[in-house]
């Protein structure tokens, strides 16, 4: 008490309030307020991340059979291991393991409320004094914020759009200092809808491997793929490199809103213990909130019973809009697409300014695109790459035409007169 009065100590972090905006979900949120709510068209979300919505993008029967069973069975009521549940983490570690050269134990499988947590999780360990981590630009924006969060200097390399969004290795290796801790890669990639080829990351593993650091592989979008690479797991070069693979079962089940996701461990070789950073994962997650229990419990028979047919199906929709995002695009004056999407739900488009004739950047342009015509769009900057746009692919196919009409209505009514 100071004169009578209560002295209120606490101030909130500035990085919380003043980098909301950056995030996905924050720039979503300001766009949707600039609706005209007296415009009888559907609004279309082309900036979305969740495609559950959607008819066409549900997930299996007998996806919501095992939640349903694991609810019933009475097994999955109370507290799980900080660690998750064995049975989970045994059936991640088998699926995730078909596509490596070695076996994963359950040991080395971490699970986590979502991948945003398992990205919570690994950079609030290394958030040491002085430490500092590599991320790609274009990125996902949560990275930056939970550095930010946790007082984690974070730097940026390129991604290089005309080699198909490929990592700027001479870029990493020229950020990097005694200090750097690790870089991330996300792959197939968020925003820029690239997937890396096998020889492209195993020069990712070496460059890491001179640089002393750690790959934290953020493969959330893992096996969705419609181009000409295969997607390869960052963990098949763990010997060269330890990586940190992130996932979940939100984008392949197209159930974002379940929650369940994993930090694993991929380092045949032992390098992150002997660092107590595997230590560090499991005390960090001592402290902090469980996947629920019962979704734990489903995993078994979700990666079981779901059939193949139900991924190709989701694919081959991806690859569809993928083909028509691209060609439309191509008669747009304004934007340019450098590369087809190939994997994830996203495209990266250029904004050519010089074609417009009243719009200022990529956020000027989404704030009209919104309001004239109702179709949400991401402005690039909330992904780091300023006069860009990421369009979402994953939306059903009469509504993404319609969706491309409006935006290709808008450029020629904002083009600059000859």
């Amino acid at each position: 008490m100071v004169n009578g009065s209560y002295q209120w100590r606490f101030k909130a972090r500035k990085d919380l309030t003043s980098n909301s905006g950056i995030t996905v979900r924050g720039m979503l949120s300001k766009l949707h307020g600039a609706i005209d709510a007296n415009d009888p068209r559907p609004t279309v979300n082309l900036g979305h991340g969740d495609p559950s919505a959607f008819p066409s993008f549900r997930t299996t029967p007998e996806t919501e059979d095992a939640i349903v069973s694991a609810v019933r069975s009475a097994k999955f009521n109370g507290y799980p291991p900080s660690v998750g549940i064995l049975p989970a983490r045994r059936a991640i570690a088998e699926y995730l393991s078909s596509d490596l050269p070695y076996k994963l134990s359950p040991d080395d499988v971490n699970l986590t409320s979502g991948c945003a947590q398992a990205i919570e999780v690994i950079l609030s360990v290394l958030s040491q004094p002085n430490a500092n981590i590599l991320l790609p630009r274009p990125g996902f924006p949560l990275y930056e914020a939970r550095s930010a969060f946790s007082h984690l200097e974070f730097r940026h390399f390129d991604l290089l759009p005309e080699r198909g969004w490929e990592v700027d290795l001479d870029a990493v290796e020229a950020l990097a200092d005694d200090n750097t801790v690790a870089m991330v890669i996300v792959n197939p990639g968020n925003p820029s809808g690239s997937v890396y080829s096998y020889q492209h990351l195993q020069k990712v593993a070496e460059t890491a491997r001179r640089l002393g650091i750690m790959v934290i592989a953020d493969e959330v979008y893992a096996r969705v793929v419609f181009g000409t690479n295969p997607f390869v797991p960052m963990g098949t070069f763990g010997s060269i490199a330890p990586v940190i693979t992130l996932g979940s079962i939100s984008k392949r089940w197209l159930v974002p809103g379940w929650r369940l996701g994993w930090l694993v461990i991929t380092d045949p070789n032992g390098i992150l213990k002997e660092t107590k950073i595997v230590g560090s994962i499991h005390g960090f997650l001592h402290i902090c909130s469980d996947p629920a229990t019962f979704i734990q419990g489903a995993i078994p028979k979700i990666i079981e019973d779901t059939k193949e047919d139900f991924f190709k199906n989701v694919v081959d929709k991806l690859k569809q809009a993928a083909d028509i995002c691209y060609e439309k695009l191509e008669d747009i004056d304004c934007l340019t697409c450098p590369q087809k999407p190939a994997g994830s739900m996203f495209s990266m488009v250029k904004l050519n300014l010089p074609f417009l004739d009243d719009i200022s950047d990529d956020m000027d342009f989404c704030y009209k695109l919104v309001k004239e015509e109702k179709v949400v769009i991401i402005p690039g900057i909330s992904v780091g790459l300023k006069n860009w746009l990421r369009v979402t692919i994953a939306v059903e196919p009469s509504s993404f035409d319609d969706a491309l009409g409006r935006v290709k209505s808008f450029c020629q009514r904002h083009a600059k007169k000859q």
